[in-house]
C-alpha cells in the first residue's frame, strides 16, 4: 500500500493547496513543499529494498478481474530514478516557484496543477499493470494541459496548451491500441508477465502493429519528430512549469517507456530502424534549429527535442553499453537542462525579456546568475569536468561501435558530429549572448541578481553537474541499478570516468566543440540563410492546416447529419430503429408469440391502462397547447407509478412520482418563456409520414414488447435476492444494488447528473430572455404570485418534508426508499418554498448557492469507495454490523449509508441549483403585440408576431424592467 500512498498524496495535496490560500498567499506552497516531502519519506524505505536487489509490487485491488487489470505498483531500479527525478526536481520547482510567480498569479491554482501533475507522473512510473499505466499516462497530458495554459488571458498560452493537448491526447490513444495487442500478445497486462515474455512478443504477427502504435505515444510525448513541434510552442507556460514538465519529467514519460518495455520489444530490426531513425532525425533536426532561436526558453526547447532524440537513439541501438549511456544521460539531462530553463526565467524576471537579440552583458548585473549560466551550459555543450561531457563520450562511442549496422561506417559519426557542433554553438551563444558582450540597452526592467530563493535551487542542480563531472564513480551504483532493472538481466562491465584515453569520439567532441565555435562566430552569416527558409518548412503550419481541414470536414459531416431539425434527427432515429428491428423479426424465424403464459387482466389494471393510452394519445392530439400536453403527460406518468405499485416496486414508484413533480415544476418555469402554443404543421404530406413512422415504431415496440414477455428468461436477480443481506446487509434489495453491488454505476450516475447540473447552471447564469407582461387574449398576470394561504402552510409543512426525507434516508437499505428517493423528496419541498414564498425570501433563509452541496456529496461518495481500499477490498465494497445501544435496542450500521448520503447531497444540490437558477433568469418584460388573426400562420397565441424582434418588443412597450419571475420584484445580479 505504500506506493499507492504515494502516488495518492501529490493529489490530495493539490486539493489542499488550492484550499490553504485562505491561509495567505504562501501558504499553498508550503503545503506543496510539505507534500513533496512526505512522498520522498515513502519512498525512501522502500528504495531501501530496491538498493538490496529486490522488485517490490504491490497489488492493492483486483479492478476488473474479469479482464486482467488491477491497481498495482511496482519499484524497481528503472521506477526509482524517475520517481527520485520527478520528487526532487518537482521540490526544487516548487520552492523555485515561490519567489517566480508574480503577486497577479494564483499562487493556489498553480500549485494543484504542479501536484495534480506530480501525482500522474509518479503514476505513469510505479504502475505494474500497463492500463493503470495509461490512465496515468493521459492524467500527464491533462495537467500538462492545465500548466501549460495557466496564464489562460494569454492566447499563446491557450493555443500552445491545445497543441499539445491534441499531439499528446493522439499519441495516447495509440498506445491505448498498442497497450490491448501487447496485453493480447503476452496473456496478460501486468508488467511482471509482459517483461517475461520478449520471445512470444517479437514473434508475434501483431508485433510490427503493436509497436508501430506504442511507439505513436512515445514519440508524440517525447517530442520526438514529426511531432516535437507542440513542445516549443509550450514554452507559453510560466518558467518553473518548462523546467519541470519540458526537461524532467513529462517528455521523459516516452523514455520512460522505452526503457520500460525495452526487454519485451526491443532486439528486432523494427525496433532498430524505427527508434534510431527517428532519435537521430530528431537530434539534428532540434539541435540545427536551436541555434536560430531568439527567445531563451525557444532555445533550450529545441535543445531539450535534441537531446531527447540523442536518448531514443541509444535506446534505437539497443546494446547493453547504450542503454547504460542513456541511462546516465537522462540524469545529466535532468539536472543542467532544469537549471538552464529556471535560469532563462530568472532573466526574464530581471530584465523583463528573454529576446537575445536585447540581451547582452549581464553579467556585469548578475555574476552569480551569469556564473550558473556558463556552467550550465557547458554541461549541455559536454564540455570535460562536466556531467554532460561524459553520457556524450558514451552516446559517440555506441555510434562508432554500432552505427555501420545502420548505415556505412563513416555516415552516422558524421551526422552525429554535425549535430553536437550546432549543439556547442546554441550553448555557447545562451551563455555568452545573454551575459558577455557590451552593455544591454532598452530592457524593460533594470537587471540586478534574483532574491537567494531564485538561486539555490539553480545551484543545487549546477553543483550536481560539477559533482557528478569531476566524480562520475559517484552515480555509477544508481546507474546500475537502473541499467539492470531496465535490461532485466545482467548488467554490463562499464566504468564511468572522465579520461577513456584518445579514442575516436575524444576526436569527434573536440571537432564539434571546435565547430561550435566557429559556427557561432559566423553565426550571422548562418542566420541570413536561414531567414530565406525560415517558415517556409514548418511542421506547427502543417499541423495548423491539418486541424482546419478536420475542422472543415467534421463540419461538414455534422451539418448533413444533423442540420439542426429536431424533426430529421428523430425521423432518421425512428426509421433506423423501424429497419433493423424489422430485419431482426424476419430473420429470427421464429413465432412472435412464446410459451409463457399472460398474466390476468384485472379491472383496476386494465382501467390504468386505458387512462395512460387515452392520456397518451390526448396528448399527441393536443400538443400545441403546451401546458394541457404537460398535464397529459404528468398522468401518463402517474399511471407508471401506478405499475410499479402493482408489481411491487415501492421504490421504483416513490422514485417516479418525486421525479414526476420535480420535471413539473421545471418544465412549468420553461413554459413561462415560451409561447402557450406551438405552430401548426402546415405540410399534410409530411404529416402523413410522420403519422406512419410513429404507427410502425408504436407496432414494433409492441411486438417486441409482447416477443420478450411470453417467452421465459433467465435472470441474474435471484444472485441479488439471495446475497443482499447477506453481502451488502439490506433487505432492500434495490437500495442493495445501487450502494454495493452496481455502486460504480451509481457513482457515475451521480457524477453525471452533477455535470448536468453544472452546465445547465452555466448557461442560465446572467441569461436574460424576453418575459410578456399579459397573456395572448389582453389579460395581464396576476399580481398575486404568493397567495397567503399557500405561503403560510409551506412554512409549516417544510419540517415534516424534511423529516420525512430523513426517514426515507434512513430506512432505504432494509425498506423502500434510500438517498435518491430522499434527495428528491428534499428538493421537492425546498422547491415549494421558492414556488410559495418567492425567490427573495427563500434566498434569504436559504443560501442560494448549492454548488458546495454537490461537491460534498461527490467526495463523500468517493470517500467511502476509496476507504475499501486501505482493507483490501475493491472498490465500493460495503461493510456492516449490528450494535445493541442502551433504549434504542439492536440497530444496523452499514457504510453504504455514507455513499448514499453522498447521492442524497448530490441529488439536493443539483435538483436546487437547476430550478433556483431557472426561477432567476433575467427577464425583459413586454407587451406582446396584438394578434389580429390568431389562427394565421404568421401570428400565434402567447407570442409576438415573428417579425418582432426582442429589440422591437421591447422599443415597443416603452419601458424596460428587470426581473425574477416573481413579477414586480426587481433585484440586481
Amino acid at each position: 500500500m505504500g506506493l499507492a500512498f504515494l502516488t495518492l498524496i501529490p493529489f490530495i495535496g493539490a486539493i489542499f493547496t488550492k484550499l490553504s490560500t485562505r491561509l495567505g498567499r504562501y501558504s499553498s506552497a508550503w503545503v506543496a513543499i510539505l507534500s513533496a516531502l512526505l512522498s520522498i519519506s515513502l519512498l525512501w524505505p522502500l528504495a531501501q529494498q530496491v538498493w538490496r536487489g529486490e522488485t517490490v509490487i504491490q497489488r492493492v485491488t483486483p479492478w476488473m478481474p474479469e479482464l486482467g487489470i488491477s491497481l498495482s505498483f511496482r519499484l524497481d531500479g528503472l521506477s526509482l530514478l524517475f520517481s527520485l527525478m520527478i520528487l526532487l526536481v518537482g521540490l526544487i520547482v516548487i520552492i523555485y516557484a515561490r519567489y517566480y510567480l508574480s503577486p497577479r498569479d494564483s499562487m493556489g491554482r498553480f500549485y494543484a496543477y504542479l501536484l495534480l501533475f506530480m501525482g500522474s507522473m509518479l503514476g505513469v512510473v510505479l504502475s505494474e499493470n500497463i492500463i493503470q499505466l495509461l490512465m496515468f499516462w493521459e492524467l500527464t497530458s491533462l495537467s500538462s494541459f492545465l500548466l501549460i495554459s495557466y496564464w489562460q488571458q494569454r492566447e499563446e498560452a491557450s493555443r500552445g496548451a491545445r497543441m499539445a493537448l491534441t499531439i499528446t491526447g493522439g499519441g495516447g490513444l495509440a498506445m491505448l491500441g498498442g497497450f490491448l495487442l501487447l496485453g493480447k500478445i503476452a496473456g496478460s497486462y501486468e508488467l511482471s508477465d509482459i517483461l517475461l515474455a520478449g520471445d512470444i512478443i517479437r514473434s508475434h504477427a501483431l508485433y510490427p502493429f503493436m509497436l508501430v502504435l506504442i511507439l505513436l505515444g512515445v514519440f508524440t510525448k517525447s517530442a520526438q519528430f514529426p511531432f516535437h513541434f507542440w513542445l516549443p510552442n509550450a514554452m507559453a507556460a510560466p518558467t518553473p512549469v518548462s523546467a519541470y514538465l519540458h526537461s524532467a519529467t513529462m517528455v521523459k514519460a516516452g523514455i520512460f517507456i522505452l526503457a520500460r518495455f525495452f526487454p519485451a520489444l526491443s532486439g528486432t530490426p523494427e525496433w532498430t530502424w524505427i527508434v534510431s531513425g527517428i532519435g537521430i532525425t530528431t537530434f539534428i533536426t532540434g539541435s540545427y534549429i536551436a541555434l536560430f532561436k531568439h527567445d531563451m526558453k525557444a532555445l533550450l526547447a529545441y535543445s531539450t527535442i535534441s537531446h531527447l532524440g540523442l536518448i531514443v537513439t541509444l535506446f534505437g541501438i539497443g546494446t547493453p553499453l547504450a542503454v547504460v549511456a542513456g541511462v546516465f544521460h537522462i540524469i545529466n539531462h535532468a539536472t543542467f537542462k532544469a537549471s538552464l530553463f529556471m535560469l532563462a526565467g530568472i532573466v526574464d524576471h530581471e530584465t523583463g525579456t528573454r529576446d537575445m537579440r536585447q540581451l547582452r552583458g549581464l553579467r556585469r548585473y548578475m555574476p552569480y546568475s551569469a556564473t550558473l549560466m556558463v556552467i550550465a551550459a557547458a554541461a549541455m555543450a559536454g564540455i570535460p569536468g562536466l556531467n554532460g561531457f561524459i553520457s556524450k563520450e558514451m552516446f559517440l562511442a555506441e555510434i562508432v561501435s554500432h552505427g555501420n549496422a545502420l548505415s556505412p561506417h563513416w555516415l552516422l559519426p558524421a551526422i552525429v558530429t554535425a549535430g553536437a557542433v550546432f549543439s556547442a554553438a546554441y550553448s555557447i551563444r545562451i551563455a555568452h549572448n545573454v551575459f558577455f558582450g557590451g552593455e544591454p540597452a532598452d530592457l524593460p526592467k533594470t537587471p540586478h541578481e534574483p532574491s537567494r530563493g531564485m538561486q539555490i535551487p539553480v545551484a543545487i542542480l549546477v553543483i550536481a553537474c560539477i559533482v557528478v563531472g569531476l566524480f562520475p564513480h559517484i552515480a555509477q551504483p544508481l546507474v546500475a541499478l537502473v541499467v539492470g532493472s531496465t535490461l532485466q538481466g545482467a548488467i554490463p562491465e562499464f566504468h564511468l570516468a572522465i579520461w577513456h584515453g584518445f579514442t575516436p569520439e575524444l576526436l569527434m567532441s573536440a571537432i564539434a566543440l571546435a565547430g561550435g565555435i566557429l559556427v557561432y562566430r559566423k553565426r550571422e552569416s548562418f542566420f541570413s540563410l536561414q531567414t530565406r527558409v525560415d517558415g517556409r518548412i514548418d511542421a506547427k503550419i502543417l499541423y495548423n492546416g491539418a486541424m482546419r481541414r478536420l475542422f472543415a470536414l467534421s463540419n461538414a459531416i455534422t451539418m448533413n447529419a444533423d442540420n439542426l431539425s429536431q424533426k430529421r434527427m428523430l425521423w432518421v432515429l425512428f426509421v433506423t430503429a423501424i429497419v433493423l428491428g424489422g430485419y431482426g423479426f424476419i430473420s429470427g424465424g421464429s413465432s412472435l408469440a412464446g410459451n409463457r403464459p399472460l398474466l390476468p387482466v384485472d379491472p383496476m389494471s386494465a382501467m390504468v391502462a386505458i387512462i395512460m393510452i387515452a392520456a397518451a394519445t390526448a396528448t399527441v392530439i393536443m400538443h400545441q397547447q403546451r401546458f394541457t400536453a404537460l398535464v397529459l403527460v404528468s398522468a401518463v406518468g402517474l399511471g407508471v407509478a401506478l405499475t410499479f405499485v402493482k408489481f411491487s416496486a415501492p421504490d421504483l414508484a416513490l422514485t417516479q412520482l418525486a421525479v414526476e413533480f420535480i420535471t413539473a415544476v421545471l418544465l412549468l418555469l420553461a413554459l413561462f418563456f415560451l409561447p402557450q402554443s406551438t405552430p401548426d404543421e402546415q405540410d399534410r404530406l409530411r404529416q402523413g409520414r410522420d403519422i406512419v413512422i410513429a404507427l410502425f415504431a408504436g407496432i414494433g415496440i409492441a411486438a417486441l414488447s409482447y416477443a420478450v414477455l411470453t417467452r421465459d428468461y433467465h435472470s441474474i436477480a435471484d444472485y441479488f435476492i439471495a446475497n443482499s443481506v447477506s453481502g451488502g446487509g439490506g433487505a432492500n434489495v434495490v437500495n442493495v444494488l445501487l450502494v454495493d453491488f452496481r455502486g460504480f454505476d451509481t457513482m457515475g450516475e451521480i457524477t453525471v447528473l452533477a455535470l448536468a447540473g453544472l452546465g445547465i447552471y452555466a448557461m442560465l447564469d446572467q441569461l436574460k430572455l424576453l418575459s410578456p407582461k399579459q397573456d395572448a387574449e389582453g389579460r395581464p398576470w396576476n399580481p398575486d404570485t404568493h397567495p397567503l394561504i399557500l405561503a403560510t402552510f409551506s412554512r409549516i409543512l417544510l419540517p415534516l418534508a424534511l423529516l420525512v426525507a430523513i426517514f426515507i434516508l434512513l430506512r432505504g437499505h432494509n425498506l423502500p426508499g434510500g438517498g435518491f428517493i430522499a434527495g428528491l423528496i428534499t428538493s421537492a419541498a425546498l422547491i415549494v418554498q421558492y414556488l410559495a414564498n418567492g425567490v427573495e425570501w427563500t434566498r434569504s433563509k436559504l443560501p442560494a448557492n448549492t454548488h458546495p452541496l454537490i461537491g460534498y456529496g461527490l467526495l463523500i461518495a468517493a470517500s467511502t469507495g476509496i476507504a475499501s481500499w486501505y482493507f483490501g477490498y475493491p472498490f465500493l465494497t460495503s461493510t456492516f454490523d449490528h450494535l445493541h445501544i442502551p433504549i434504542l435496542g439492536e440497530l444496523e450500521l452499514a457504510s453504504a449509508m455514507a455513499f448514499d448520503l453522498g447521492v442524497y447531497l448530490v441529488v439536493v444540490g443539483t435538483s436546487l441549483l437547476i430550478l433556483i437558477n431557472l426561477g432567476m433568469i433575467h427577464q425583459v418584460s413586454y407587451l406582446p403585440r396584438a394578434n389580429k388573426n390568431p389562427g394565421s400562420k404568421d401570428a400565434k397565441p402567447g407570442r409576438a408576431a415573428p417579425d418582432t424582434s426582442g429589440s422591437q418588443a421591447i422599443n415597443e412597450a416603452g419601458k424596460l424592467k428587470t426581473s425574477t419571475i416573481e413579477q414586480g420584484t426587481s433585484w440586481k445580479r
